[in-house]
């Protein structure tokens, strides 16, 4: 669960906290000083105050940062911190700088800043605007202002509006478009393209706006495994032409391919949205009554804690709004801890202006959410979510994510996912991870300059509504043509996928090596409701080779054709639930043997209930092939089939609070 901060008055801080002796000169100490120091920032503070104790705190946690020194702690009260925090040195493996929140405070640190000065938009006002859009008149939006719900103020957010984010009350309103996708990012109203569609033109009878009206929109589109964003470069009754047909498949899919229109300040008329005029500077949004009545943000700084210069530094127990955290490539030793982080990342441009299948389809992969670069850094026991992107990015070598609970994150539906894994040796462990656009985990395994390589360890994570904006996808994705170390993916619970598309739903499992990707263990994972099964194996292009396949629950798919070579080395033993496709990866040369087939009843304790562990009558007790370090610890002379040893504890994945 969230962690739940209280606000402290002033007063009840001073008693509360620690006070360090005064006088103590806030400067850094010489590198040969024992004594660590402890400052303290306020809201009420001042940078030009000492800084030691929590009647005279800082101002700004940029204070902090600019003064500490190896061992130092940075004391945070209670605030709303609008700054991007730079540190100017870093802490050591014995002596590490720390930032924390006071304890029982509430410390947000806020990349969004208030808008306020907003004044109804009059029938006046869209005469002026109708001189420049002339479809502005007699439109959603005129109706809008006419009803007076339509209000706006000048504010200068850059010439680019696919990087601007509105806020209302804390909570994230939507660009205008069409159709209307209501306020769930990651269950947004989808229109398909209709009968006639080809290429780069999407036709729908829904289309009723006048010829021209949709000239120069922006287009988001998804089909299969593509979302992508394009230019509308014409427009009739009943048709829009986009200035390049989507990407991958180089073509718009009758009944199939999703799109959404927006950029036109006609479709402003819903509410909880807004349009931005970035000739003007100006900033409309819908409202039921004066937004000056409320708090209305928008987005100003992308990070909350530049530490991409920074190693051995802790960030404890602070809120993140708007805005995240990254490390760097020499970054090693920082440890996220009790991260409550909303509103990571935000874009609305996938493209960006390529029209390439493979940067399309990553978009935000590797730059979005908490990004953690370089070696041994760690995310934990931190609750992460509402990301365009990423809810974590681990780069680099040897970096951590555990105990996090992350959830409504990659909701442009890209391969970016709740953790997004690149690099190699890391470890994913013990996460909760539910409601995201394509994957849970995404793994993209690849070396690191100057570093031995080593597997990845994606164990005890339960991850659950996924696909929900993006097909050909798994709880935990893998991809494509790696030779994976022995990377092991082993203990998952991976349950209950959701996509809100009603086109193609081929490829939706739990695990998914896509696309030849061999020298994986794939064990002891149990999954449901996954269309595909709990593992599926796709041995096209490079072939898939030397996968171990072992006491998997719940099925699973091989997509191989026959051909000799393709699926060498890969053994498939111990799993219970079907097997599709089986003949055409034997054919390949993969082995598959003491595996039960949905003929027969593996009698689970509640299946229903999705206990699967084995009853007492069980015939997948004491049938299995003995693999070594992967299915110990049957009371039995020999392994149990399945994910569960029989009369061994069961064990549990997710995050444990």
């Amino acid at each position: 669960m969230p962690r739940r901060w209280r606000h402290l008055s002033a007063a009840a801080l001073f008693t509360a906290l620690t006070v360090v002796a005064a006088g103590h000169p806030a400067a850094a100490r010489p590198a040969g000083a024992q004594a660590a120091t402890t400052y303290y920032v306020g809201p009420y503070g001042d940078d030009a105050n000492p800084g030691t104790n929590a009647t005279n705190p800082f101002r700004h946690i940029q204070k902090c940062a600019d003064v500490m020194v190896p061992g130092d702690t940075c004391e945070i009260v209670s605030g709303n911190y609008e700054e991007t925090v730079v540190p100017a040195r870093s802490g050591t493996a014995a002596q590490p700088i720390t930032y924390r929140a006071a304890v029982g405070a509430d410390v947000t640190v806020n990349g969004a800043s208030k808008v306020t000065g907003f004044d109804p938009v009059t029938a006046a006002d869209v005469t002026a605007i109708a001189q420049k859009d002339p479809y502005a008149a007699d439109s959603q939006f005129s109706d809008a202002v006419a009803a007076g719900h339509i209000y706006s103020t000048d504010v200068d957010l850059g010439s680019d509006v696919s990087t601007v984010q509105v806020f209302t009350d804390k909570k994230m309103d939507i660009e205008a478009q069409w159709p209307y996708p209501g306020t769930d990012l990651l269950n947004p109203t989808l229109q398909y393209a209709g009968a006639g569609s080809a290429d780069a033109t999407i036709a729908d009878a829904d289309l009723t706006r006048p010829a021209g009206y949709w000239n120069g929109a922006r287009a988001l589109t998804g089909y299969w495994y593509i979302s992508a964003t394009g230019t509308v470069q014409s427009s009739a009754v009943g048709s829009v032409t986009l200035d390049v047909a989507p990407p991958c498949v180089h073509k718009v899919v009758p009944k199939e391919t999703r799109y959404a229109l927006s950029g036109k300040i006609g479709e402003l008329a819903h509410p909880g949205e807004w349009f931005y005029d970035p000739t003007a500077k100006r900033l409309y949004v819908y409202g039921d009554d004066d937004p000056d009545n409320h708090t209305v943000q928008v987005k100003r700084r992308t990070l909350g804690f530049d530490l991409t210069g920074a190693s051995h530094t802790t960030v404890k127990g602070v809120k993140l709004f708007a805005t995240t955290i990254r490390t760097g490539a020499g970054s090693t030793g920082v440890t996220l801890d009790g991260i409550t982080g909303t509103y990571l990342s935000h874009y609305t441009n996938i493209t960006q202006g390529a029209t390439d299948c493979g940067s399309t389809v990553t978009r935000g992969v590797g730059d979005t959410g908490i990004v953690l670069d370089g070696t041994y850094n760690k995310i934990v026991n931190s609750d992460l979510s509402l990301s365009a992107g990423n809810g974590v990015a681990l780069r680099g070598q040897n970096n951590t994510a555990t105990d996090n609970v992350i959830h409504d994150v990659d909701y442009m539906g890209t391969y970016a996912a709740g953790i997004a894994v690149q690099g190699n040796s890391q470890t994913v462990t013990h996460n909760t991870i539910s409601r995201v656009g394509r994957s849970g985990i995404n793994l993209q395994w690849n070396t690191v300059d100057g570093l031995t390589p080593g597997k990845d360890t994606i164990a005890y994570n339960d991850i659950s509504g996924y696909a929900r904006l993006s097909l050909d996808v798994a709880a935990i994705y893998t991809c494509c043509s790696a030779y994976m170390m022995g990377t092991s993916i082993d203990h998952n619970v991976l349950h209950d996928p959701s996509p809100t598309t009603t086109s193609t739903t081929f490829g939706i499992s739990g695990v998914y090596a896509d696309n030849g990707q061999s020298d994986l263990v794939i064990a002891n994972n149990v999954g449901w409701g996954n269309r595909e099964g709990t593992v599926m194996l796709n041995g096209l292009g490079t072939g898939s080779h030397d996968n171990g396949v072992y006491n998997n629950t719940g099925g699973m798919t091989l997509f191989y054709v026959k051909e000799a070579g393709q699926s060498t080395g890969t053994h498939i033993a111990n799993n219970i639930g079907p097997i599709k496709g089986l003949d055409g990866a034997s054919a390949g040369g993969l082995v598959a043997d003491h595996n039960m087939l949905e003929t027969v009843d593996p009698r689970f304790v509640d299946a229903a209930g999705h206990d699967y562990r084995l009853a007492a009558d069980s015939p997948a007790r004491n049938v299995g092939l003995a693999v070594p370090g992967v299915n110990g610890g049957s009371t039995d002379p020999a392994p149990s089939l399945g994910a569960y040893q029989y009369g061994a504890p069961k064990w549990t994945a997710g995050a444990r609070r």
